[in-house]
């Protein structure tokens, strides 16, 4: 065999190996894969961002909060709106309790909507864990500000075994310690929307922080009067006045 014909069988040797494994093989200059099905984010300045333009499923996806509320569902709600068109969202351990007008003027029917509420910790993790495992769900957002490493590893372990889009919330601090998270976004209040700071992705460092708009009409809503109305979450209640 001639010289160019062996350089020729390796390249084609070396495209067919490649193809396969390129999900799981990146360079550290270059965007990574995944092999998962991912879900548009609805902002394209986002979605390029990101691996294969979107939130991926089948993994775990951290969002790092500096506080409750500052426009994490109105970030999420063009993702969880095409979800619930045929699967069902689920949220554990909201700081708020759903309302469900909000979530209807968002376009995201209640009754794709589960709701769990739980009296400890050890309660959430073990339903975060089965509903990942179970595998019914399209959408698992996980509220929770202490979790342990192991417990991150199998969360995490529990995503790449399911077609779920894992979202879990945590507290802003948490970015100084290590996690399994193939993606991990951080969350800042903005003028008109949300400051985002990708501290990790299968690509290169993130050169500075998105700013994105999240008024109604971004947010694609149909009656964008109802944010003026309802909160996606409602706070609770204030304590009562005095006679």
């Amino acid at each position: 065999m001639s010289g160019v014909a062996l350089r020729s069988a390796s390249s084609l040797a070396l495209a067919a190996l490649h193809q396969p494994i390129s999900h799981a093989v990146w360079r550290a200059d270059q965007m990574g894969a995944c092999e998962a099905p991912v879900t548009a984010t609805g902002h394209a300045q986002l979605d390029a961002e990101l691996p294969n333009g979107g939130w991926p499923a089948s993994t775990l996806i951290e969002l790092l909060l500096q506080q409750p509320g500052i426009g994490e569902m109105r970030l999420l709600q063009p993702a969880l709106a095409a979800i619930a068109k045929t699967r069902r969202v689920v949220l554990v351990q909201p700081p708020h309790a759903p309302q469900i007008a909000a979530w209807s003027a968002w376009g995201l029917p209640h009754e794709q909507l589960l709701w769990l509420k739980t009296p400890h910790t050890a309660d959430a993790l073990w339903s975060a864990e089965q509903i990942l495992r179970n595998g019914s769900c399209g959408a698992l957002l996980f509220w929770q500000s202490e979790v342990r490493a192991e417990a991150l590893r199998r969360l995490h372990l529990a995503a790449q075994a399911s077609s779920t889009v894992f979202w879990m919330l945590r507290p802003l601090s948490a970015a100084a310690q290590p996690s399994p998270a193939p993606l991990r976004l951080v969350l800042r209040p903005d003028a008109g929307g949300i400051a985002i700071d990708i501290i990790k992705r299968r690509g290169p460092l993130a050169a500075q922080p998105l700013h994105l708009p999240l008024d109604s009409a971004r947010s694609g809503a149909s009656h964008p009067q109802a944010f003026a109305r309802h909160a996606s979450l409602d706070r609770r209640a204030p304590a009562a006045a005095a006679a």
